[in-house]
């Protein structure tokens, strides 16, 4: 594949998860919700990633090692969103942080990460000229 291929293969996939993301908190299920939302912006940083270094980016999920993998300059706030944002991941994942994670997932709670989410979608979306 090439590196365009390859780029728009995480775009468009990170697209798709972003609509599954709606969808999700739209029907009540939070916590699967946040944890797509880290798909979302760990599907776009490998595709910076992909733009900035020209190979296929690594097998990790934690989204600040990611940004500065693919030399994505944050602020120290989007650097803690991202921090925050890569523990969804993690306790969606695994039983025994799910039912903890659950409880958290308040709608409020949701509803606040899920803008968090899109606002750094769009950010670095612009980043990547899509």
């Amino acid at each position: 594949m090439e590196m365009n291929e390859h780029m728009k293969y995480w775009l468009d996939s990170s697209d798709d998860d972003f609509q599954a993301m709606i969808h999700l908190f739209e029907k009540g299920d939070n916590t699967w919700s946040l944890f797509i939302g880290h798909l979302v912006l760990e599907k776009l940083l490998k595709a910076y990633y992909v733009k900035s270094n020209r190979t296929p980016p690594p097998f990790i999920h934690d989204l600040v090692r990611l940004a500065e993998k693919g030399n994505l300059i944050l602020d120290d706030k989007q650097k803690d969103m991202l921090d925050t944002i890569s523990t969804f991941n993690i306790r969606g994942r695994y039983d025994d942080y799910k039912r903890e994670f659950h409880h958290k997932c308040s709608e409020a709670f949701t509803k606040e990460w899920i803008h968090n989410i899109k606002e750094f979608r769009e950010w670095i979306k612009k980043r990547l000229s899509v």
